[in-house]
């Protein structure tokens, strides 16, 4: 793939330096850079790499010239990550399938699929499926019965979507995830172990033995536009009603959505995040690697929290949250500090124990 200069400029919205007809087949750090490949020295600790590559063009930072680092071209944009977005795009071939349907894929013929579809190897598409448009299926992945999804899906080796779930426009399911598991719900004939330590807060330590019995499934998922799913990543059907990922939500790899959620729009789950059943997530949050998610709670929009945090109760909208339990980050931020300074502390007042004489309590 050789693209001009001028080309890539359009794309990223920047300004161009130079020679515009230069063509560059992608993208390196700057010291790796080949000849036909554009440099990315976006500040000026990555462009002294420039000096070790052999780059022609380059992304520069505000402020310098191409001709300091030697280069017959260079672009300027206002925000370089964002500008990664759109040159990564540019020089992305996706996954490579075949136009049409594979030999091996088994369609069953009352499924429905759009036009200029692409399914891989050894597929399966069940009975009453709705597939839209511009579909891209890759090897091994699977969609149960009555699911609908819609145009430009992208589903990676292995994904799979089960039975009645909606998946809107342009989502991208990556490897081994999962849309529309079982939910995890299970009972036992007496209140179990988990009710009576939440009743009682732990004080009853005498429980009687019990097996557990399924509460099985019925509901279903609904994924909106431009939704994410990484892999190994799972969203589990409502047990009644839906489990809803709303548009443009972002879910990293090895991602836990239990079963009743609702998530709202534009919201980032990062790595190995596990939301527990019945919780609802508002627009624009933001948990970051590791987070827990209590069952039944509510988090307000625009809430970041912070890596490793476990949050047991409800989130105003705005908040920044840290720690386990999980507090306001202010909060959590002077409580660590006090701990730091503990050891100092029992220190002084050891000190100011020996210094003060003792006294006979009759005195």
């Amino acid at each position: 793939m050789h693209i001009p200069l001028s080309q890539v400029a359009t794309a990223l919205d920047a300004r161009l330096d130079g020679n515009a007809e230069l063509e560059i087949t992608g993208a390196a750090e700057p010291a790796q850079c080949a000849a036909d490949q554009l440099a990315l020295a976006m500040s000026p600790k990555y462009a002294e790499g420039l000096a070790k590559g052999q780059a022609r063009a380059a992304i520069l930072f505000d402020g310098a010239s191409r001709e300091e680092f030697g280069l017959e071209a260079a672009l300027f944009v206002a925000r370089p990550r964002l500008a990664m977005a759109h040159l990564s795009k540019l020089f992305d071939p996706g996954p490579q399938i075949a136009p049409g349907i594979h030999p091996s894929a088994v369609v069953d013929p009352t499924a429905k699929i759009g036009e200029d579809a692409r399914i891989g190897p050894l597929v399966v598409i069940s009975a009453n499926v709705t597939i839209g448009a511009r579909a891209r299926i890759a090897a091994h992945a699977s969609i149960d019965h009555g699911a609908t999804i819609g145009d430009d899906i992208l589903m990676h080796s292995g994904a799979r979507v089960g039975a009645g779930v909606t998946i809107g426009d342009r989502v991208i399911l990556h490897y081994n995830s999962v849309v529309g598991g079982d939910g995890f719900a299970f009972v036992t004939p007496k209140p179990s172990s988990v009710e009576v330590v939440r009743a009682t807060m732990g004080a009853e330590t005498e429980l009687e033995h019990q097996s557990w019995t399924r509460i099985h499934t019925l509901g279903t998922v609904v994924i909106g536009n431009d939704v994410e799913l990484g892999s190994c990543s799972c969203i589990d059907r409502g047990t009644i009603r839906a489990t809803v990922v709303g548009n443009g939500t972002k879910i990293d790899s090895q991602v836990q959505i239990g079963h009743n959620t609702t998530i709202g729009e534009d919201c980032l789950l990062c790595g190995q995040a596990g939301v527990a059943g019945s919780v609802q997530i508002g627009d624009r949050v933001v948990l970051a690697g590791k987070v827990g998610v209590n069952d039944n709670i509510f988090i307000g929009d625009d809430v970041v929290a912070g890596g490793g945090s476990n949050i047991v109760s409800n989130v105003p909208a705005g908040r920044v949250i840290f720690g386990y339990p999980a507090i306001k980050m202010t909060t959590h931020m002077e409580t660590y500090k006090a701990m730091r300074r503990l050891p100092r502390l029992l220190k002084d007042v050891a000190a100011l124990k020996k210094a003060v004489p003792n006294t006979d309590k009759n005195d």
